[in-house]
């Protein structure tokens, strides 16, 4: 079992920057890890996936402006966000699947935590 905790979360203004975490139960060094973000009423879309060998995969809508990595230690995943829009606001989180295909679906993930809300005004 993997357990994911989300923070890191908040209220900014537009253009500014948030960095998220996601701290792992485990060593996540077998999983893709992913984050998805949800708007109140919105289906949940992915933001950005990173496999075991490191490659990343962004949503055209972040790309330039997010980045996803991890700590040496492959326990914690981060999301930094930089130049926020007002169309970023949303609950984001954290998930993992067992192997190095990190698909931006939601339903192929197995492991979520709770999120954390991002909030961006204009």
């Amino acid at each position: 079992q993997v357990q994911l905790v989300e923070s890191g979360g908040g209220s900014v203004q537009a253009g500014g920057s948030l960095r998220l975490s996601c701290a792992a139960s485990r060593y996540m060094g077998n999983y893709c890890m992913a984050w998805f973000r949800q708007a109140p009423g919105k289906e949940r879309e992915a933001v950005a996936a990173k496999d075991i060998s490191g490659s990343t995969t962004y949503a055209d809508s972040v790309k330039g402006r997010f980045t996803i990595s991890k700590d040496n230690a492959e326990k914690t995943l981060y999301l930094q966000m930089n130049s926020l829009k007002p169309e970023d606001t949303a609950m984001y989180y954290c998930a993992a699947r067992p192997g190095g295909y990190c698909p931006l679906r939601s339903n192929e993930y197995n492991y979520w935590g709770q999120g954390t809300q991002v909030t961006v005004s204009s």
